[in-house]
């Protein structure tokens, strides 16, 4: 049987939930079965191609929901999983006439993914989540944003670190569906070490350096938030975590970069951030009134590469709107 797993791409909960899916589903569901990693990634437009759904078995993990009866497993945890009412109404439709029922789940309340997914297989299907209790407890930090400093975030002392910073980084389309399956076969160091993996480090590390220096020179702190614009750089990817190591002070970051393929509006809260939860705004949901989503926490909106002016928009309208709340004081 062939199974292909759809899953968040440049991301390292996104891979970690692929490689949990592909040994529970093996192990549990089919065993020889084959597995194909298809990365996605959040885009201005379709997000989905029905022409790629072509395995025996479709699933898409991390992600938003497809309404398409050719995906036969959906395991999501955020809070911006359905792109439409109507999505949401095939869901829940699909779910109570029992069409769905035991093939896809959903519940916005589990930190990453990888952690909801080790939970469902182990409790509705026998799995032993054992063996990959290093991979979930990871996941969880590196999602949840749950370091005990910002230091730890941006110095990245820890494997799962410098493997996320790999994972985001990745140019090579080959290289992350290779490293999925090694990630619930090998301790996250012993995959780090693979000399084919630690050769990408060093620069990417360099890199890092340069995005810091870049980020420090353009972060305004202001009424509580950061704002930076650095789409004259183009970035495939930093770490999220860098405003908040340059101003610990900050409640939000907004964050204004270009890659190949989109111009990005970054969304964030500073995870060590001394506000009473319930004086911050949801992210999500600012985020989806210009078409992205997310979490109460942390979001993104996409856009075209040449809408970079509605980009900015964007970003200066949602700044306003933190800046407004000003929740430090």
């Amino acid at each position: 049987m062939k199974v292909r797993v759809f899953y968040h791409d440049k991301c390292f909960d996104g891979a970690c939930s692929a490689s949990l899916f592909s040994r529970f589903h093996q192990e549990r569901i089919h065993p020889d079965s084959t597995y194909e990693f298809c990365g996605l990634v959040h885009r201005a437009g379709a997000l989905f191609n029905e022409a790629d759904f072509t395995g025996d078995e479709n699933a898409i993990v991390d992600f938003k929901y497809s309404p398409s009866p050719k995906i036969t497993w959906w395991f999501d945890h955020h809070l911006s999983a359905f792109l439409t009412p109507e999505d949401h109404q095939d869901y829940l439709n699909g779910i109570a006439d029992g069409r769905y029922q035991g093939h896809r789940f959903y519940d916005p309340n589990y930190v990453s993914c990888t952690s909801f997914l080790a939970h469902i297989a182990s409790t509705q299907f026998g799995f032993d989540p054992t063996p990959v209790a290093e991979l979930v407890h990871w996941a969880d930090i590196v999602d949840g944003a749950l370091y005990q400093s910002p230091q730890l975030a941006v110095e990245m002392p820890e494997p799962a670190m410098k493997l996320t910073l790999i994972i985001e980084s990745a140019q090579d389309d080959t290289f992350v569906p290779r490293l999925i399956p090694t990630l619930t076969r090998m301790s996250l160091q012993q995959v780090l070490d693979q000399p084919w993996v630690a050769a990408l480090l060093p620069p990417l590390l360099d890199r890092h350096q340069r995005a810091l220096d870049l980020i420090r020179s353009r972060a305004e702190s202001k009424d509580g938030t950061i704002y930076f614009d650095i789409t004259d750089h183009p970035l495939e990817g930093y770490n999220k975590f860098i405003p908040y190591y340059l101003h610990p002070e900050a409640t939000y970051s907004v964050g204004l970069s270009k890659s190949s393929f989109r111009t990005k509006v970054a969304v964030g809260s500073n995870p060590w951030t001394k506000t009473a939860p319930e004086k911050m705004l949801n992210l999500a949901t600012i985020c989806e009134r210009y078409g992205g989503g997310g979490h109460a926490r942390v979001g993104a909106i996409s856009f075209p590469p040449d809408r970079e002016d509605e980009a900015r928009k964007a970003a200066a309208e949602i700044v306003a709107e933190l800046r407004a709340s000003n929740p430090g004081k």
